[in-house]
């Protein structure tokens, strides 16, 4: 398949990140690597979303915390950024509502319109610039596509950003903001795909945990990227749900042919290894999360 032809992914992880670990980080560049080699998809960026503080789960830190290590996890990092729209607002968002906001963001900010998995867009362009500028999107020899897509995306929110209190290190894109006219793309297949491990899989088959309908549209509509842990099993995982067999098609497994090491790592794993001082915590966290941490006298003495 031509670059054109194939289906341009934003990866989005939605979760507490109490606190982002190493197998957060690996989770999204094993994603990427696995896309990029079915031939069928060009990973242009991934986004880490951290839950609201009123989630209400036992031992979470406040979302200032949260947001300042994941910036620290992915400082270094030319496609992941965090996005702080979830703490921003007054409550708890679901991870449908999650995905549906970026959709509506991205096809806002890049006048494309962003496809869902059974019904794949043929036209995406709606915008037309207002200057003579060139087309963004350039199929080059020399200069990766998907990073300049990414690039000038990421241009256009930081163009639409607005400053809040505290959090000067993060870009926040004003869902109010004045975008103007759309900016002209060529043809492509823009979709949001949700990025997770095989542990919240499995909870969609925990009945009652999650609304049916917002099932529905995040494995139906979006997709879903699994990345297995700890040895999971995901065929029987899908085989335990009805709305993931339905849309079994749209489930894509992260294959890999050994074991890596993080997929074992966790957040409540090194949330354990700090308060028992254990010296494995630098096999979970990178070094400046290290830090911040015991800065911050975080998870120390806390339970959960």
């Amino acid at each position: 398949m031509t670059e054109t032809n194939k289906a341009h992914v934003i990866l989005l992880s939605c979760g507490s990140f109490n606190p982002i670990t190493r197998g957060h980080i690996h989770m999204f560049e094993k994603a990427r690597e696995y896309l990029h080699k079915t031939g069928r998809f060009i990973v242009i960026g991934g986004i880490i979303s951290p839950v609201h503080d009123s989630y209400g789960k036992p031992g979470l830190v406040s979302s200032r915390h949260r947001l300042t290590m994941c910036q620290l996890a992915v400082q270094s990092s030319d496609w992941i950024r965090v996005d702080p729209w979830e703490c921003y607002q007054g409550t708890w968002q679901t991870t449908c509502s999650v995905l549906e906001h970026h959709r509506d963001l991205m096809k806002r900010v890049t006048g494309c319109i962003l496809s869902n998995v059974n019904t794949p867009s043929t036209t995406p362009v709606i915008g037309q610039p207002q200057n003579e500028t060139s087309t963004i999107y350039q199929n080059t020899a020399n200069k990766s596509v998907a990073i300049k897509l990414w690039g000038k995306m990421s241009e256009s929110l930081g163009k639409i950003c607005c400053v809040r209190p505290h959090m000067e290190r993060f870009t926040f894109v004003d869902e109010n903001a004045n975008l103007g006219t759309a900016m002209r793309y060529e043809e492509i297949e823009l979709r949001i795909l949700l990025l997770c491990g095989s542990d919240l899989l499995e909870s969609f088959c925990i009945p009652g945990l999650w609304n049916e309908s917002d099932m529905e549209v995040i494995v139906g509509d979006f997709g879903i990227v699994v990345v297995p842990r700890d040895g999971a099993d995901t065929e029987r995982i899908m085989n335990h749900s009805s709305v993931l067999r339905k849309h079994k098609d749209n489930i894509i497994v992260v294959k890999d042919e050994i074991d890596h090491p993080m997929s074992v790592v966790s957040s409540t794993k090194s949330r354990l290894a700090l308060q028992h001082g254990d010296g494995h915590v630098v096999d979970y966290l990178s070094q400046p999360i290290i830090d911040y941490i015991l800065q911050s006298q975080l998870y120390i003495n806390a339970s959960g």
